[in-house]
């Protein structure tokens, strides 16, 4: 081994959309990279977390909306190609071949380790690779860890080693739909997944232990879900807890979720949807002095808290600021930045809004929740920003009452709800729930990022007949 040339200004741990990110940002400013994966070059996003889901889920949407206007439904017939989907599915995967992106690190000059990464001390990092073999590399200046998180499974469950249980990864790569699918959870990956075999054609049971769906949202946001899953044929269930597991070891044999009243629910496949944890149970980090497994505590700039010097970073999922691609990429830019300032010997002081600071991860955080109807979010709830210290006013409107909404979708149902700080008059938070409302969630994210006036929003006319115009209902339900 050439030890010199195993010599980096910069060590990337996790080669996900996060780590790809702050290794394009710091070979960009000069500094020499190198990126460490033990799986797929893209990540979790890439393979079994964004990109299948959405591509399950797109086709119902589209099929959904032919249904809701007059003259396209009478030319909609059956259901949809269940083999179709997941073979689109598959495409934007690629089949779990991650050469593209490969080809991708290779074009803006980063070297790949493929190999299990674990810190050594600081700047050191042990690569076991592929072959069997270790090979040590050593940061000049920074090491990221950019690992990110993995399913959550309550492992004291009766039942669950020999239950076969999926967990996202296997809901979102399935290539067999089940008959019946139960999924355990009433968060994001819990309701998209529901919806998106239910349309593919299974029997599908949600059991929420708690009484709301999408609880870090505001309430009628998971209201209006939970009706359109139970108009789709879910079985949506509240306050129900699974106690133990039953499943026969033949190939195909159902499972058994015996809950917490005694009842018994057979299905084919069960879904555990109960959260992340953070993907550093065998990253070395108790040779820097922090637990195992343990989130990542970092300041605004991604430096990790409570480790001697500057050194180490860690970016995206596992610092537990915000579990979303976008906000990981973002956090990302942020880092490379900081790194490549600091690594030149400039200031990049973490003040908020600056280059240097990922404020938006407690301020404005966007979300999408890709079910019938979607969920769009961004920034506060209305009890958060009271919980906060806020004086607010929450201002809601019928998204049905929009007519860019009625034109788009017979019947049109919806809610907007925008969180006005009173004293400053500006938004803290923004949310819509209907048909399509994905795509103004930028608008509301850069009115709350900006802390744009309400005085000055009045200005920002709204083209006619679109749904947008919510926006001018919202200002006009706010004026009285």
């Amino acid at each position: 081994m050439d030890s010199e040339g195993d010599v980096y200004d910069v060590i990337v741990i996790g080669a996900g959309p996060v780590g790809e990110n702050v290794a394009d940002r710091t070979q960009a400013a000069g500094l020499s990279t190198v990126i460490v994966e033990a799986e797929l070059v893209g990540g979790e996003c890439s393979y079994w977390a964004c990109m299948p889901s959405k591509a399950l889920l797109r086709p119902a949407a589209a099929l959904a909306d032919a249904r809701r206007v007059a003259g396209a439904r009478e030319a909609v017939s059956g259901a949809l190609d269940a083999a179709a989907v997941l073979a689109r599915r598959n495409s934007f995967t690629s089949d779990w071949k991650d050469d593209g992106q490969v080809g991708w690190l290779d074009s803006v000059g980063v070297p790949l380790v493929r190999g299990h990464a674990r810190l050594q001390g600081p700047r050191r990092v042990v690569v076991s690779t592929p072959s069997g073999e270790e090979r040590e590399l050593t940061a000049r200046h920074v090491v990221a860890v950019c690992t990110g998180t993995q399913a959550q499974v309550p492992g004291d469950l009766p039942g669950l080693a020999g239950a076969r249980v999926w967990t996202s990864r296997e809901a979102t790569s399935a290539q067999q739909v089940p008959g019946r699918l139960t999924v355990v959870g009433g968060g994001v990956v819990a309701v998209e997944m529901a919806a998106a075999w239910q349309a593919l054609g299974s029997q599908v049971t949600l059991l929420v232990r708690g009484d709301a769906l999408l609880g870090r949202m505001e309430s009628f946001a998971g209201e209006l879900v939970a009706d359109g899953l139970r108009e789709a044929g879910v079985q949506v269930r509240f306050g129900v807890s699974v106690t133990a597991l039953e499943r026969g070891e033949q190939e195909g044999a159902p499972v058994t979720a015996v809950l917490g009243d005694g009842q018994r629910l057979e299905s084919d496949e069960i879904l555990f949807a109960v959260g992340r944890v953070p993907a550093t149970a065998d990253l070395g980090l108790e040779t820097v002095g922090l637990k195992p497994g343990s989130w990542l505590e970092v300041d605004d700039s991604c430096l990790v808290r409570d480790v001697d010097g500057d050194w180490l970073y860690a970016v995206g999922d596992v610092n537990q600021r915000s579990l979303l691609t976008h906000q990981g990429k973002y956090q990302a830019r942020i880092a490379g930045a900081v790194i490549g300032a600091r690594a030149h010997g400039e200031r990049a002081e973490p003040t908020a809004w600056s280059p240097f600071a990922a404020t938006a991860d407690e301020l404005a955080v966007p979300q999408v929740v890709f079910t019938d109807p979607e969920a769009a979010s961004v920034g506060l709830t209305a009890a958060q920003a009271e919980a906060a210290g806020h004086r607010v006013r929450a201002v809601d409107y019928d998204m049905g009452g929009v007519a860019g909404a009625s034109l788009y979708a017979d019947g049109y149902t919806g809610r907007a709800r925008m969180v006005v700080d009173l004293d400053r008059e500006v938004l803290l938070g923004v949310t819509f729930v209907g048909p399509g409302v994905a795509e103004l969630l930028h608008s509301a994210t850069v009115a709350v990022v900006g802390e744009v006036p309400i005085a000055r929003l009045w200005h920002a006319v709204p083209s006619y007949p679109t749904i947008s115009e919510i926006w001018l209902r919202l200002l006009e339900t706010y004026r009285g």
